[in-house]
């Protein structure tokens, strides 16, 4: 029976177990998902799902061979650069062929005020400059804090927190590690969201800025389309490059049919 592993808990993942393992199942195709554990009451997919890490390239290069896997799919977060890597790196010692499926990034639209910033750290040093130059775009009228909506995930608060003249309100679906600074709010919450909840949400925070990664897909597509009609300008942090060599897919469809062999 072939087997295939799928890498991640996104939404493409999700959708491409299903369609292995209902389309497939019958016809000789065995699949697992593998979760990285690290966010709580995650939605499963359908199939044989494995929780927690490898333990890096050497980890995973092992765990493919002893399981007999013959085809891999990475379909995790497209900002999970190391879990890319070490699936390239696994995939070019055992010989096991690679797939990434990715969901399209986001483009920008006519009304769209984006700045495109290649990293975290980039879009805090923006940050940095909107809060002690007003001539920023980001700068709030009234001379105060430059107020962030930060959408950016839990481990990269950090970047973010030691920012002179700038509140946060960062959004994720968990809670950050303590101890919370005090001009940081915390919202947790998880998508999909709607334009209405997004539009309501930036004007009781007073927002002036949006920072978010370009992720993709449609479920949290309602922050820009808010962002765009209330003109909050966005910084846009670029998707970290594949590793040379990989093949790319957009689409799970694209994906299941490669995985037939």
């Amino acid at each position: 029976m072939r087997r295939v592993l799928i890498l991640g808990g996104t939404a493409e993942a999700r959708t491409l177990a299903a369609e292995l393992s209902g389309e497939l199942s019958g016809r000789g195709v065995h699949v697992v998902s593998s979760l990285a554990g690290r966010v709580s009451n995650p939605r499963l997919p359908v199939g044989e799902v494995r929780e927690g890490g490898f333990g890096g390239p050497d980890g995973l290069a092992a765990w493919l061979a002893a399981e007999r896997i013959d085809a891999l799919v990475d379909a995790t977060h497209p900002f999970a650069a190391r879990m890319t890597a070490s699936a390239a790196e696994a995939s070019a010692r055992t010989g096991v062929p690679l797939l990434v499926l990715r969901r399209p990034g986001w483009r920008e639209g006519p009304g769209d005020t984006w700045q495109r910033v290649p990293s975290l750290h980039a879009a805090a040093a923006r940050l940095s400059e909107a809060a002690t130059q007003p001539s920023e775009a980001a700068a709030p009228p009234d001379g105060g804090p430059v107020r962030v909506f930060l959408t950016t995930g839990r481990r990269s608060l950090p970047v973010f927190t030691g920012l002179a003249g700038v509140w946060l309100l960062a959004r994720s679906v968990d809670p950050p590690e303590p101890p919370v600074p005090d001009h940081v709010h915390v919202l947790l919450d998880r998508g999909p969201y709607t334009v209405e909840g997004e539009r309501a949400l930036i004007r009781e925070h007073r927002l002036d800025v949006l920072v978010t990664k370009d992720s993709g897909g449609p479920m949290t597509t309602a922050k820009l389309v808010a962002a765009r009609e209330l003109g909050l300008p966005v910084i846009m942090v670029d998707r970290p490059p594949l590793p040379a060599g990989v093949r790319l897919v957009e689409t799970a469809a694209e994906a299941a049919a490669w995985a037939q062999g």
